[in-house]
């Protein structure tokens, strides 16, 4: 096999007059039109128009131009057929075997807002992905070249064959075929937005690379990318230092940014395993750092930490002081000096993700086996007009401030959940949890976990639950530990019992009316 003849039709320029030059050294023949054409012509590459190929003129703006059994037949013709061969023959239709091809923005054109429907639909673009798909349908014997990063490795093979390998065009088959479906979705997407069609759910992720293993060694894994995605987050994050990111790095490094991005102060979260260990937020960065990593310095072996506020010498000075095992560091940027130092330890993983801001994509997919489960993010922010006071004591200003810290932290803790957070004294910066009790069976049970981590430090602390009291007993074992004040949903069928316990065990207590499960 050898590539004779060539139908270059694109609307990104990048790199096809090079091609075309490196082509026609093969001695190929180029047929071409359009804008395609008057750019081969002005850079002297011998050119056949697809008009003067087919004996037949563009009309319509252009709309029909490579529509014509010359081209069509010339492409899907099976070499190894004699009736096809002979088909051709009596019907004077010589074989193409390369396409180089290339299609109309559509969706960038789409997302316009100033763009008017008619301008949309002409960026529907019908000659190219036909030309795309017969040539890759046909790809045993046609060459098809979907995406420019591709012309390089095209013209070596030709070097060395004259051809392109049957793997490499298999390839290409498949990429020109996946460049046809996005396009396709795109419009169907625009035109479902138009319609009362029914609703849709497409997941479309690119291989972003490839894993060393899983959640275990035995597992195979792979990260893929939201060609969609914009918005900063561990996805977009750039990896300045350490070994490559594992699967589990990159779920926990999500944990910690999310968590830290529902604060505007400088805030710092301790994750591991999926749930925070230790959470504060500070005047600044460092102090926040310190705070983070005190609450529970034991869980924070091989951590991954996230900071919503730049890394700076401070922190690097505490981490080299105090020997800290970190697995990862995920923040909006890396001060030049402490990058340089952090860059020192070969096993940690720097993360940055540029400056911090609310996402714009507001949809949390769950997998299940056979499926998916869609829901909004849940992007509530609790404030203090969410909160009933439902017990004789009232809780004072810096205990509110201290529920609403603590409800923040608890929307990130898997359930059943509670956190327990120090109540600031007046004018203090400083916030920060001081026990966390994560996925347990019972609420009571993440109670007693939490106390238990906090210890003395409970100590008129106050508790966030991320959803109602079941019974009473949860409420019992936060009053042994020291608790003060406690903030809940409320809707329980035994509310009223609850209260009633708060009340004996002189503790205040809000109902927000908002729960906060994470499965």
């Amino acid at each position: 096999m050898k590539i004779e003849r060539a139908l270059i039709s694109v609307f990104d320029k990048t790199g096809v007059v090079e091609l075309a030059k490196g082509l026609q050294k093969h001695g190929v023949e180029i047929i071409s039109s359009g804008g395609t054409a008057k750019v081969l012509k002005k850079a002297k590459v011998k050119v056949v128009d697809v008009s003067k190929y087919t004996g037949f003129p563009e009309i319509m703006d252009g709309r029909v131009k490579t529509l014509h059994p010359a081209i069509y037949g010339g492409l899907l013709a099976v070499r190894d057929s004699k009736k096809h061969v002979n088909e051709a023959k009596k019907n004077k239709i010589k074989m193409i075997d390369l396409v180089v091809c290339n299609l109309y923005p559509f969706k960038k054109t789409a997302a316009k807002k100033t763009a008017k429907k008619k301008e949309v639909i002409e960026q529907i673009d019908i000659g190219g992905p036909s030309l795309m798909r017969a040539a890759a349908k046909n790809h045993e014997y046609v060459t098809v070249l979907a995406d420019p990063a591709d012309y390089k490795k095209v013209l070596e093979e030709l070097k060395e064959n004259e051809d392109t390998t049957p793997a490499t065009k298999e390839y290409l088959a498949w990429k020109a075929f996946e460049r046809v479906r996005a396009y396709d979705s795109a419009i169907e997407s625009y035109f479902r937005k138009l319609t009362d069609a029914p609703e849709v759910f497409e997941l479309r992720y690119d291989k972003a690379f490839d894993l060393r293993y899983g959640e275990n060694p035995h597992q195979k894994a792979w990260f893929f990318r939201s060609p969609v995605n914009t918005d900063p987050n561990v996805t977009n994050s750039k990896q300045l230092s350490g070994k490559q990111v594992s699967f589990n790095n990159l779920l926990d490094a999500d944990s910690a940014l999310e968590l830290v991005k529902e604060f505007k102060k400088p805030t710092c979260a301790v994750i591991k395993h999926n749930n925070p260990c230790g959470v504060a937020s500070s005047k600044t960065i460092e102090k926040a750092f310190v705070l983070a990593h005190r609450v529970d310095p034991v869980s924070a072996f091989g951590c991954v930490i996230a900071c919503n506020k730049p890394v700076n010498m401070k922190i690097v000075d505490y981490i080299k002081k105090n020997k800290l095992f970190i697995e990862l560091i995920i923040a909006p940027k890396f001060e030049p000096k402490a990058l340089e130092q952090l860059m020192n330890k070969k096993n940690l993983r720097l993360l940055e993700t540029g400056p911090l801001k609310l996402d714009t994509q507001r949809i949390d997919v769950k997998k299940v086996a056979g499926g998916v489960l869609v829901q909004e993010k849940d992007m509530y922010q609790l404030s203090e007009k969410d909160m009933k006071v439902v017990t004789k004591k009232k809780p004072s200003k810096e205990q509110i401030r201290a529920m609403i810290f603590a409800t923040k932290v608890v929307k990130h803790v898997r359930s059943n959940s509670v956190v327990f957070a120090a109540v600031p004294r007046k004018g203090s910066d400083d916030d920060t949890v001081t026990g966390i009790g994560a996925g347990q069976m019972s609420r009571v049970d993440s109670t007693w976990i939490a106390a238990k981590k906090a210890g003395r430090k409970a100590l008129g602390s106050v508790m966030s639950s991320d959803a109602f009291f079941p019974f009473p007993d949860a409420v019992e074992e936060a009053a042994k530990a020291g608790v003060c004040a406690i903030v809940q949903p409320g809707g329980s069928i035994r509310d009223e019992e609850v209260f009633k316990k708060a009340d004996e065990l002189k503790l205040a207590m809000v109902i927000t009316g908002h729960r906060f499960f994470k499965h």
